[in-house]
Order: C-alpha cells, then structure tokens, then sequence
C-alpha cells in the first residue's frame, strides 16, 4: 500500500501535508504520534471514512480511489476504529455479520452458519465468548475482541488497528500479539496505531512517525528505540524528565479503615493533604472498584471513610463530591464526558452552582473561569463551544481533570488518567497532577503502568485479588518489588 503527497485541509487549516506512508505485504506497521498528529485523519482518509484533498493511494501498485467505507472494504481494508462501533442491542455473531448476514436458499438468515463461523473465528482468537452472547452484557475489553474478530470475519488485506490493546488484560493482550503475528505470516498487513511504546518495539516491524501533519522520521523497528521515537513524536525524551518535586505534606485528608466489598477485603490507608498516593497491580486486582466505591458508585459491605477525620457516609456520587471527592474514572467515553455537549458544559457541569444569578446561568462568568482552566490543563482547543467529542482522547482527559479543578475538589482520585493519551498530553498530566499536590490537594493515582506510579508518587500500595500487598515509600519502590507484591507476593515474603 502507498500513499503518496496526502494533503488534508479543514477550514484551510492544513491537517496532513504531503504525507508519504507506505506499508509492506505481511508487515506490523506502527504509525505513532500525538494527539492531532494527524494519524486519525490519515487512516480515515484509507479507510473511506473522509476525503484526500489530494495525492495518490495504490494498492498493490494499483491506484484507488476510496470514496466511502464500502469502497475501503471491497479493496480489503478494515479498521477498527479506537471508539467502539458495535449494537449493544444486539448478539456477538449479529454485530460481526451485521451488513453482510448469510442467508439460506429460501432468502432467510441463517443464524446456525453465521454462530458457527463466529465460533470459528472467536476460537482462533483464543477467547471464550458464546456468539450468541448480546453484546451489551460484555465489558469494554470482549466489546474489543468482537470488532478485532469481525475485521478477521471480512478476510482483510489490510487492518488498521486504533489503540486495539487499551482496554485490553494482560492475557488478551497476549492473545492478540498471537493473532497479530499468525495474520502476518499469512500476509495480511497490520497498521497498529498506539502511544505504548514498548508495544510498538515489541510487535511491528517498522514505524511512520507524524508531528503537526507531517511525517518525521520513518524506517525499521530493529534501527531505533523509545527515545529516539519520542523525540520524533514531540522533540524531547519524556524518559528523561523528571516530574516528582518534594513537597509539603500536611495532615490527613481522607482515611478509610476495613473497607470490604465483593471486589476487596480488609483495606486501610491513609491519604494526606499535598500527598500522591499509588496504587497499581495487575488486571484484576481490585482497585477500580475500590475507588468507585469510596466515590459512591459502588456499594460498600462495611468499613469507615473519614474525611478530615469526620466519619462520611457515602453511597451517592454526589455526596462524594460534597464531601470533596473527585474520581476521573479510567473509562472517559462511557463515564466521564458527556458526549452532547460541548467543551464549556463539560467543565462546569459538576460546578454549575458557582455560575448561576438567580435562575440564570451566568454565561460571561462561565465562560471566563472556562478560559482559565483551559490555559491551565493546555487543552487544544479551537472553539471553547465546540463539542467534546470533537477533541483528540488527550484533551478529552484534560476536560474531565478541568471539570474537578474548577470543583475544587480536595481530594482528586484518576484512575489510569493517562490511557490512551499521546506522549505530549501524558508530560503535561504529570505536570499538571504535581502542581494539584503542591497546591495541597490530596492526589490517588491508580495505574496499571509501573514507570507513571514510580515517577510521580510518595507512596505506593500494590494489590492483589482486592488486598493490599505491599506498601513501599518512593525510596524502596522499584518494578522488580512492585511486580512480587502483584503477583501475590505478600510483604513479610520479600527480603
């Protein structure tokens, strides 16, 4: 596949500019970049989502012109796109068949040939999912494998792969690394877009890097490491700066005492005021629920929460945020934005009292406090009016992380709050996290990736199966210990 001058313009602000890409036959090709890079409109542009405003695209050294999404499937393209596009509404083998259901000599659908070459495909895949499973009931990560299993459904040449691990478990992702390299021995071509670098060296044999619509470096992945492509990305190594910065730590601002839930057993801590605390482990491990249950979207079977040493019954979020608890949950699309409205509501929606004279809601005032936190977070925004779903995943987070600032909430819970967000966006949310510390706020950090707890946090408690296994200060933490104590290794076994 070669794509060749690609140019790409809105409201004659130039988004690609003269993008050369090409993509070998049976290859894992990385196209890695950030937020409005320009990747997104790149494979949407292959993909037949949008338009070229010009060059030229061969496949197989022959020119296409892809007008729509048909165009791109009939020439063997798939994607699966970051944003899940599935029928919740309806069952695993109707979503991967939907638009192209096999029928029977008599004209009717036959459900029994199109659950058995589900089966087939979901088997190949390794994963145990009943085809006839509606796709509502599964979490986000069986949401994931059903679109991967519907593109592999459609015998692709080419699948454009979107941040396809995200979501994903340890073992899944496994399984899809399995599948990815079985599909390239058999000559399928793999474009997997992703900000986990280590994945990027791990899996694809060669990269295409683009900053501001143009591409910056290209080659083999065997010829290059993370530093080299994150200075490509945003010029510097985010590697090698530091964010942690020692700070005053004042009293205590949140402690909870034997909290237990069907998700976790017997938890203790204590959080205080300009602290970051930690908490990591392995999928699984318990600590999502925990959160959500301190927050009041989870119900807690006994145990104490003490806010500023006050025992505080919370069963409903809103208490919690009465009570000045804010949870940026790991799941932005489904739980943290609200997708009809635009960036301004976004922010102010859990603040709104503050903007309101009378029955009317100040819109000068509004908008103005809107300004500040945007400067603040470094959202990229063109229209403060425009809306959110509009902005790339980065500047979606930053919105969320806005909306508690602008609440001002003393106690700030993020749960994997730099998933799926691009190298430049994660740097300027750990600068952003330590400047909310050292303005005293109490900060819970909790993420599956060891480097992000280690560079930022004071103290780090580590779970398994909903218990705390180890807690280490910033001076005895390492990933070689933090990976004992998640494995299940309890503290009094490691020397």
């Amino acid at each position: 596949m070669q794509m060749t001058n690609i140019c790409k313009a809105y409201n004659k602000v130039e988004v690609l500019k003269e993008v050369n890409f090409n993509v070998k036959y049976g290859e894992i090709h990385a196209l890695i970049g950030e937020n409005g890079a320009g990747k997104s409109t790149l494979m949407n542009i292959l993909g037949g989502v949008t338009q070229k405003d010009s060059g030229i695209i061969k496949l197989m050294g022959r020119e296409v012109n892809l007008l729509n999404t048909l165009d791109a499937k009939k020439n063997g393209i798939s994607f699966i796109h970051q944003e899940l596009n599935l029928v919740n509404d309806l069952t695993v083998y109707e979503n991967m068949f939907l638009g192209s259901e096999i029928v029977n000599k008599f004209g009717f659908i036959d459900v029994e040939k199109m659950c058995k070459k589900s089966q087939e495909i979901l088997n190949s895949m390794d994963i145990n999912i009943d085809p006839k499973t509606n796709v509502g009931e599964l979490d986000v990560s069986f949401k994931q494998i059903v679109e991967i299993a519907r593109a592999l459904l459609q015998d692709s040449k080419i699948i454009i792969m979107d941040e396809p691990t995200t979501s994903l478990s340890d073992h899944e992702i496994e399984n899809l690394f399995k599948l990815m390299k079985g599909l390239k021995q058999s000559g399928v071509s793999i474009i997997f877009i992703s900000h986990k670098l280590k994945e990027v060296m791990r899996i694809c044999d060669s990269y295409t890097v683009l900053r501001d619509g143009v591409v910056t470096g290209t080659g083999n992945i065997q010829d290059t490491d993370e530093q080299q492509l994150t200075r490509l990305m945003v010029g510097k190594s985010i590697a090698t700066l530091e964010y942690y910065r020692k700070r005053e730590i004042g009293d205590v601002v949140l402690e909870v005492k034997s909290l237990n839930s069907k998700y976790f057993k017997n938890i203790n801590f204590k959080l205080h005021k300009g602290e970051i605390l930690g908490f990591t482990g392995l999928s699984g491990d318990g600590r999502s629920e925990l959160f959500q249950s301190i927050f009041g979207y989870l119900k807690l079977n006994t145990g104490e929460i003490l806010i500023k040493n006050n025992v505080c019954k919370i069963n409903h979020p809103n208490k919690a945020l009465k009570s000045g608890i804010a949870l940026l949950p790991k799941n932005r699309k489904e739980n943290a934005i609200i997708k009809d409205m635009n960036v301004v509501e976004n922010i102010t929606i859990s603040s709104l009292e503050k903007f309101v004279k009378g029955f009317i809601i100040d819109s000068k005032k509004e908008i103005e406090s809107c300004k500040e936190r945007i400067e603040e977070t470094k959202i990229k925004v063109m229209d403060i009016n425009m809306p959110i779903t509009n902005l790339s995943g980065g500047n979606q987070q930053k919105v969320v992380l806005s909306k508690w600032i602008e609440a001002d909430a003393d106690i700030i819970i993020l749960d994997n709050p730099t998933q799926g967000v691009d190298i430049g966006a994660k740097s300027d949310m750990y600068e952003l996290i330590m400047k909310l510390a050292e303005k005293g706020k109490g900060i819970i950090v909790l993420s599956s990736e060891v480097p992000e707890i280690l560079k930022l946090c004071d103290r780090i408690y580590v779970m398994y199966h909903g218990e705390i296994t180890g807690i280490l200060n910033r001076e005895e933490a390492n990933e070689e210990n933090i990976m004992l104590y998640a494995a299940g290794v309890k503290r009094s076994e490691v020397s």
